[in-house]
């Protein structure tokens, strides 16, 4: 996923929508006690070990409550830090920077957390080329942020939404009567509308990966909560004709046992679902 700019129209909506939640009809506490000309400068601080993901989501808020504010990066996103580390700058107005503080942590503790999660999901499937990928488990409204907080800690994304891939899982399957005949509506589907989405088929044992085979148009096959050793077995029965993936049931505990099956991805709903928070702070200073 690409860096996010902060005059993309969702960049720029979240930011209002957040500022307006938190401030509402002003900062009262900041506009009673702080005069405002004081002009000031506050540093982030990563009080434990992560990787950097936000700075440039908190360059678009300060930039909306002042636009003479900047944001001056020591340490960019996408950066393993250690305890103590300062990643930023920020130098402004006292009351903008006291009014954008909250968000900026709220959002950078957030996309931390979801970055330094998946980056040491790398790491323990490493060497094995398999590539991780999140899910739609995200928080609403909050999607792009949240997956582009994944690929900054070395994941990949999978579909961003229900709109961009065809991904046949169990109920489909089951109401559509089987694979075979999800997938051929599926072919329907996409002649009749002129659509050309990949497709997707959840196979639930290797009877289900032999019937997915038969459709060459079937982009891949995932296989669902099978063990690491079926799912060898599934990709050696699959031998490179399309692509596949391991997804259900895995986690930090067992990430390890599905690297070396071959498999192409494993999708990870934890990277994004429930993850810890990084502790950050923000610190002003007198100018």
């Amino acid at each position: 996923m690409e860096s996010f700019s902060f005059h993309s129209a969702y960049i720029h909506d979240f930011i209002q929508r957040a500022l307006a939640e938190d401030i509402g009809d002003g900062d009262h506490s900041a506009m009673a006690a702080i005069s405002p000309e004081a002009k000031g400068a506050a540093y982030i601080l990563y009080k434990e070990a992560g990787i950097v993901a936000g700075l440039e989501l908190a360059a678009g808020i300060l930039h909306t409550l002042d636009p003479e504010a900047r944001l001056e990066v020591i340490v960019p996103d996408g950066t393993l830090v250690e305890p103590g580390t300062r990643v930023a700058t920020a130098r402004g107005s006292v009351r903008s920077l006291l009014g954008a503080e909250r968000l900026i942590l709220n959002c950078m503790q957030r996309l931390s957390g979801i970055a330094s999660t998946t980056a040491k999901a790398v790491e323990a499937v490493k060497p094995y080329p398999v590539k991780l990928l999140d899910t739609r488990k995200t928080t609403p409204g909050l999607r792009p942020l949240e997956k582009w907080a994944v690929t900054l800690g070395g994941g990949y994304n999978h579909r961003f939404g229900l709109f961009d891939m065809i991904m046949l899982k169990d109920n489909h399957i089951d109401h559509a009567g089987g694979i075979s005949k999800a997938i051929k509506k599926t072919l329907d589907y996409l002649q009749r509308s002129g659509r050309n989405l990949a497709i997707e088929v959840e196979a639930r044992n290797l009877q289900d990966v032999e019937e997915v085979l038969r459709f060459p148009e079937v982009q891949r096959v995932m296989f669902d909560n099978f063990h690491p050793d079926l799912v060898k077995e599934g990709v050696q029965l699959v031998a490179g004709r399309m692509e596949t993936e391991a997804s259900g049931g895995i986690n930090m505990s067992n990430i390890r046992d599905y690297a070396p099956t071959g498999v192409d991805f494993i999708s990870l709903g934890f990277l994004t679902h429930s993850v810890k928070s990084v502790d950050i702070s923000m610190k002003t200073l007198l100018h």
